[in-house]
């Protein structure tokens, strides 16, 4: 079997898979997940409170926010970003940010099950 083969079969068991992570306000929150539900094949959104500290006007403020962690295959990942930004905008400061990250590899935690991405 020739090298290219084996990286092109791995790839396919394998698929690259990303995590979005959101930080919107709570007021968002219903419609993003409204908007979310009408993506196909989305199979979880992981919802969680995010505090923090934003330094404005030279002190510190706490700010609550909340977090979405979505794991999605590579060719999901801008439908899914687009629709959480177009969702979660309000337009005034404070509405968010969301980050692309690499998933390198997933466990189950039931069956202890690697790499599989359902």
């Amino acid at each position: 079997m020739q090298a290219g083969r084996v990286c092109v079969y791995l790839r396919a068991l394998n698929p690259a898979m990303k995590e979005i992570k959101a930080i919107i306000k709570p007021l968002m929150l219903e419609r993003v997940l409204e908007a979310l539900r009408e993506i196909p094949d989305l199979s979880a959104v992981t919802i969680s409170p995010a505090h923090g500290l934003s330094v404005r006007r030279g002190a510190f403020d706490q700010i609550v926010h909340t977090k979405l962690e979505i794991i999605v295959p590579d060719e999901m990942v801008e439908e899914v970003v687009e629709t959480v930004q177009k969702a979660a905008h309000t337009g005034n400061p404070g509405d968010g940010r969301i980050f692309v990250i690499p998933i390198e590899q997933t466990v189950k935690i039931r069956t202890g099950e690697r790499d599989t991405h359902q």
